[in-house]
């Protein structure tokens, strides 16, 4: 059984897909892009501003199915070019408390809406 999770509090999907969807214990995160929910824009700024905005938006959806960033196991990082991978770790970092969830990061051609990173994550209750 799944159920889907959403949220105003973060960014609406751009395309055919859930912010988030729940199965069996297990919550899916789809891939957050930098945009602030209120203005429906990208945050201004470079990669650290994008990757903080980021976050802001992967804890909305956590917080909706009620879970917080610690619940999360994996991380999966789309980075532009890698020479962000400095900036966004130095963020990272801090969004986590207490041991760090497993991650890949990896650099792609492109991302959507010509974002600089876009993130998800795989959370366990």
């Amino acid at each position: 059984m799944k159920k889907v999770i959403s949220t105003n509090s973060a960014p609406a999907a751009i395309g055919p897909y859930s912010q988030a969807v729940e199965a069996n214990g297990t919550l899916y995160l789809s891939g957050m892009l930098p945009i602030d929910c209120v203005t429906g824009n990208f945050v201004s700024g470079g990669i650290k501003e994008q990757t903080a905005q980021i976050f802001v938006n992967i804890k909305a959806v956590l917080s909706a199915a009620g879970l917080n960033i610690n619940h999360v196991v994996k991380t999966t990082v789309f980075l532009d070019d890698m020479s962000f991978f400095d900036g966004m770790n130095e963020v990272y970092s801090k969004q986590f408390k207490e041991d760090f969830p497993a991650r890949s990061t990896f650099a792609v051609k492109s991302l959507p809406k010509n974002s600089l990173v876009e993130i998800e994550a795989i959370a366990v209750r």
